[in-house]
């Protein structure tokens, strides 16, 4: 009878410590998600580089507004032939992209949110800014980075292209420094390095590069330009600012 009791306390602590853990890794995650969309709000221009296995590369550019985690608006501004190219991301996972050639905005399905967007190596699920915390359940893993917090992170739907990610996390500052992203049959797809830096009281990551690891193609994403907490509102993020057309034409 004793033995039983102590294989019951065994699992309860067990059990407990594993509860706490899982309480402890989202808490992280959230923490690094509020880091990431602290700015009531922000504007910006980014410089995308995309490079090929060759080592030739090519450069566009880009407008950025964002109001929170939920609302974002991407334009791109440069080269002539992308210029106008454009998403939009709503709460709840929302979004839409508009081709000027089309002339009309077309919802972004979930089968489409894992293509790469406009021949970049980041998928329309990885513009989309939703939370990772929302989508994903976390837990802490054995770091082999020093100060740096290891995430596992499974999702918590089926919509997402992703069957795990693996996420490296600054201690002190909170901000993702790396992600391992996985695809359904557990192969290490894509790799995220990332550069942040603090501008007044907000940390932002200045430089992201996308790599991936079946083309050896990689896309380097540059902010520059970027001015926080300008005022923007829920109506600067609708289909008529995404197309540029009001209800009646």
């Amino acid at each position: 009878m004793k033995k039983n009791s102590n294989i019951i306390i065994v699992l309860f602590l067990v059990l407990s410590i594993s509860f706490v853990q899982a309480q402890d890794a989202q808490k992280i995650l959230s923490e690094m998600d509020n880091l990431m969309s602290a700015p009531q709000d922000r504007v910006a221009t980014v410089e995308i580089t995309i490079r090929n296995k060759k080592g030739n590369e090519t450069v566009r550019e880009a407008s950025l507004m964002q109001k929170g985690a939920n609302y974002r608006l991407y334009r791109y501004t440069k080269p002539e032939n992308k210029a106008g190219i454009a998403t939009l991301s709503h709460p709840d996972g929302k979004m839409w992209l508009y081709m000027p050639s089309f002339g009309k905005a077309v919802k972004i399905t979930l089968l489409s949110k894992s293509q790469a967007f406009t021949g970049t190596d980041f998928s329309y699920e990885d513009m989309s800014g939703i939370p990772y915390s929302e989508r994903f359940n976390a837990s802490l893993e054995s770091s082999d980075k020093p100060n740096n917090y290891l995430l596992n992170l499974l999702p918590k739907t089926k919509e997402t292209e992703y069957s795990k990610i693996q996420i490296y996390i600054n201690e002190e500052n909170g901000y993702p420094i790396e992600m391992a992203f996985f695809d359904k049959k557990g192969n290490n797809i894509k790799k995220a390095d990332y550069s942040y830096v603090k501008k007044g009281k907000y940390w932002y990551a200045e430089e992201v590069i996308m790599t991936d690891l079946r083309k050896d193609h990689s896309t380097k994403i540059i902010i520059k330009e970027v001015t926080f907490d300008i005022g923007l509102k829920d109506d600067d993020f609708t289909l008529e600012k995404l197309t540029g057309k009001s209800k009646s034409d």
